[in-house]
């Protein structure tokens, strides 16, 4: 998944992985959930087992923690997992009834078999996959499902291309798909899927979303500024989007594999 950031420098890679925490409040506010729709499809090669026990891993705030319980999965049942310390604070507030754990995917602090299924939202691509996907193999029981979900801006529609120019994002439906998570020994074959979806938005809070983009939270602050003021501008001057509130269409791309035995 390194086509997610075309400029690959490892450094700034690195900066934008651990960028998150100081805006955490925000993120929980301010990011989209996930459809039910591609919650129930990660989840659809273990339904049938029951109790489900689930592991949401690079949790973040909370975000498909929250999609996961309204979709039946039992707050005794899931577990979250997440490396930053503030993120994991957020989720805390957000889900206090889900047992919550700082952990990475490549050290996940779970015995082995512990679950059923893994799923990850917007994070898979931050991973060293060829120690994570060992470590997720280990947790997993058998038969068990590693399912990856990542919202993106649906960059068909004109004013939305255009919007990502102006917002300097490289992450957007038709720029990047989960293309390349590798069939491995762990797990061969993954299966994809796409799930429309929309968050309701403003001219302001959507550029407080974007806002919480890594390529946004590694600039100075001047320079933070300064692209704020072009979004919510174009976003005044944009017919689909000048009028108060508007739907952000959003592509949820989804891949899932089933753990090797």
């Amino acid at each position: 998944m390194k086509d997610a950031f075309p400029d690959s420098d490892p450094a700034l890679v690195a900066r934008r992985a651990s960028s998150f925490g100081g805006s955490a409040a925000a993120y929980a506010r301010e990011r989209p959930d996930y459809p039910d729709a591609a919650v129930r499809w990660a989840l659809e090669p273990v339904a049938g087992r029951g109790p489900l026990r689930v592991l949401d891993l690079a949790a973040g705030t909370g975000k498909l923690t929250q999609v996961l319980l309204r979709n039946g999965v039992g707050a005794a049942d899931l577990v979250a997992v997440e490396p930053d310390t503030a993120m994991l604070d957020e989720l805390r507030r957000e889900v206090p009834g889900v047992r919550a754990l700082r952990g990475g995917a490549e050290a996940i602090p779970l015995p082995d078999a512990a679950v059923d299924a893994v799923l990850v939202g917007q994070a898979m691509h931050w991973f060293d996959l060829d120690r994570a996907l060992p470590e997720i193999h280990r947790v997993l029981a058998a038969g068990g499902v590693l399912a990856g979900l990542w919202n993106t801006d649906d960059d068909r529609v004109p004013w939305v291309a255009e919007l990502k120019r102006v917002s300097r994002s490289t992450v957007s439906f038709r720029r990047w798909q989960p293309k390349d998570l590798p069939g491995t020994r762990w797990f061969p074959v993954f299966e994809r899927a796409e799930f429309p979806h929309a968050q309701r938005r403003t001219a302001e809070s959507m550029a407080a979303t974007i806002g919480t983009h890594s390529h946004m939270l590694v600039l100075d602050d001047a320079e933070r500024a300064e692209v704020t003021e072009r979004i919510v501008a174009f976003l005044r001057a944009t017919p689909e989007t000048a009028e108060g509130e508007f739907d952000l269409p959003i592509v949820t791309l989804a891949a899932r594999a089933l753990r090797a035995d």
